[in-house]
């Protein structure tokens, strides 16, 4: 029988609601969402490992909690080395590494994403993938909006799509001042 994967829960309050956030023993984020969100989440970690994982409640795991507060104090770069793990296919692998490339405070549409993975026709898959994404904020999604630059979904809702956005902004010209 197969041991199953012991994966450690934890939550934090942040100015836009409480966020829910799961890492492995090794240190490594897995999924990360929002309390209201958090039967999707549980969803998303059976699609990608069935039923052999277990949740533990854990204070604060690899500093992975006081890191998301830190981004949310206003340290946005905070974040940029934290360790994510993640299942998913390739394409979707290959589209959430684009995402962490995207600067802080800067926004690029599902077109440009796409062109930046060189397949500037699979539009719809890159929005696909980027919906898909078990690690929001992290592998930052919500820096992707309409070719229009409109605020387009975002699984926390448009509200928090538009607060992301702007904290690092504002964040961004401040330390650049």
């Amino acid at each position: 029988m197969v041991e199953p994967l012991h994966f450690l829960i934890d939550k934090t309050d942040t100015p836009i609601g409480e966020l829910v956030l799961i890492a492995d023993r090794e240190g490594h984020l897995r999924a990360i969402d929002w309390t209201e969100h958090e039967g999707r989440m549980r969803n998303l970690l059976r699609l990608h490992y069935g039923d052999s994982f277990r949740l533990e409640a854990a204070r604060n795991p690899s500093g992975l909690t006081e890191t998301m507060r830190t981004y949310f104090s206003g340290q946005l770069d905070a974040i940029d080395s934290l360790s994510v793990r993640t299942e998913g296919t390739p394409f979707q692998r290959e589209v959430w590494t684009a995402l962490r490339g995207i600067p802080c405070g800067v926004t690029v549409s599902y077109s440009e994403l796409a062109k930046r993975i060189g397949r500037p026709a699979a539009v719809r898959a890159v929005g696909l993938a980027n919906g898909a994404n078990p690690v929001g904020i992290v592998v930052p999604c919500h820096r992707v909006v309409g070719a229009n630059g409109s605020l387009t979904g975002y699984g926390g809702g448009i509200e928090r799509k538009r607060w992301l956005l702007d904290h690092e902004s504002r964040l961004r010209r401040t330390s650049t001042a």
